[in-house]
C-alpha cells in the first residue's frame, strides 16, 4: 500500500549487483507511476525514466527544455511506487560540473537507483535526430567525475552515455567510453549504434564495464531481440518510449472512434478493466487500512467513556 517495501538503499545495492551478473536486464520505460506497477507486475527487471518521456509528457520537444524539478519530481513520484530498480535521464546534468553534482544529488534523493549523464552540448537534442553536437572528452570527463564525487550512496549507479558515434564514428565512441570509464563511470550507454556488431564491439573493448542499449522505435538503431543483445554481451536493455507510444496511439484510435461514432462501446473490449486498475492500485489493501482505523461506532465508544 501507498508506496514501495523496499528503500531506496536497497534497490540501489540489487541494481548494482545485478548490473554486474553477466544477464541481460530488461527495464521498460515508465511513462507514469501506474505504468511502472505494471512493469513491476509483469515481471521485469526494472524500470527506466525517459527524459524524451518526460518532455512529451509536458507537450515539449525532447531539445534540453524540462527543468532538474521537473525531472526529479517525476523521477520521485515513479521511483516510490515499485520495488524495482529506476534508472533515469539525467540529460547533460542540466549544466556543468557544479550542475552536474546538484543533479545526482537531487536524483539520489528521489530515490532513483541509477541514473545517466550525456557528452552533448547544452542544450541537447534527442540522441536519435541529426545535427548533434557533443563536448570536448576534457568536459565530458568532468562532467562524469563531477556526478561520482557529488553522490553520497556508493551504490548510486553513475552511467555515461555517449553521442559521439554520430559525428564521428565507432573508434571513436570506444575510445571516449574508455575516458568516461576512467572518470569513474559504472556503466557505459554508446547512443545511437549502427548495427549488433557495433555494441558487440563497445562491449568487447570495455571488457567487465556494463553497457546498455537503448532500443527505440524509429530511431537509428535496429530493433534487436533480447536474445540478440544478450549474445554481443549487453547487460541492460531499455525501451524507453515504447510505452507511451503504444497508450497514445491507442488513445488517438480511442478518440477517432468517439468523434466518428458517438460511443466507445467498440473499444471496451482493449481497455484495461476497473479490476485490474484496482489491483495494480491495490485498492483492497487501502480498504483494509481504512477499515481498521475506522473500526469504530458512537456506541462504542460512548460505552468506554
Amino acid at each position: 500500500m501507498l508506496y514501495a517495501t523496499t528503500t531506496p538503499a536497497e534497490k540501489r545495492a540489487r541494481f548494482r549487483e545485478r548490473l554486474r551478473s553477466g544477464e541481460l536486464l530488461q527495464f521498460p520505460g515508465a511513462f507514469n507511476p501506474l505504468a511502472a506497477r505494471l512493469i513491476e507486475d509483469r515481471g521485469f527487471d526494472g524500470a527506466y525514466i525517459s527524459g524524451a518521456v518526460i518532455a512529451a509528457d509536458l507537450a515539449l520537444p525532447d531539445v534540453g527544455l524540462t527543468t532538474l524539478t521537473e525531472v526529479a519530481g517525476r523521477g520521485a513520484q515513479i521511483a516510490r511506487v515499485t520495488d524495482l530498480p529506476t534508472l533515469i535521464d539525467a540529460d547533460t546534468g542540466f549544466g556543468e560540473a557544479m550542475n552536474v553534482a546538484r543533479t545526482v544529488q537531487a536524483l539520489e534523493d528521489a530515490g532513483v537507483a541509477g541514473l545517466h549523464i550525456e557528452d552533448q552540448v547544452n542544450p541537447k537534442r534527442c540522441g536519435h535526430l541529426d545535427g548533434k553536437e557533443v563536448v570536448d572528452v576534457g568536459t565530458a570527463v568532468q562532467r562524469i567525475s563531477a556526478a561520482v564525487r557529488a553522490r553520497r550512496d556508493p551504490n548510486l549507479v553513475i552511467m555515461a552515455r555517449t553521442d559521439i558515434r554520430g559525428n564521428a564514428g565507432l573508434a571513436a565512441t570506444i575510445e571516449r567510453a574508455k575516458r568516461l570509464v576512467d572518470a569513474g563511470a559504472d556503466a557505459i550507454f554508446p547512443e545511437a549504434m549502427a548495427d549488433l556488431a557495433e555494441f558487440e564491439a563497445v562491449k568487447t573493448a570495455l571488457g567487465e564495464v556494463p553497457v546498455l542499449a537503448n532500443m527505440t522505435e524509429f530511431g537509428k538503431s535496429e530493433l534487436f531481440t533480447t536474445d540478440q543483445l544478450a549474445s554481443a554481451g549487453i547487460n541492460l536493455v531499455i525501451f524507453p518510449v515504447s510505452l507511451l507510444r503504444v497508450a497514445m496511439g491507442a488513445t488517438e484510435r480511442a478518440l477517432e472512434t468517439l468523434r466518428g461514432t458517438g460511443s466507445l462501446r467498440s473499444e471496451v473490449a482493449g481497455m484495461q478493466t476497473r479490476a485490474r486498475l484496482y489491483e495494480l492500485v491495490d485498492y483492497e489493501a487501502y480498504n483494509a487500512f481504512d477499515t481498521s482505523v475506522y473500526n469504530f461506532s458512537l456506541e462504542q465508544r460512548g460505552s468506554q467513556s
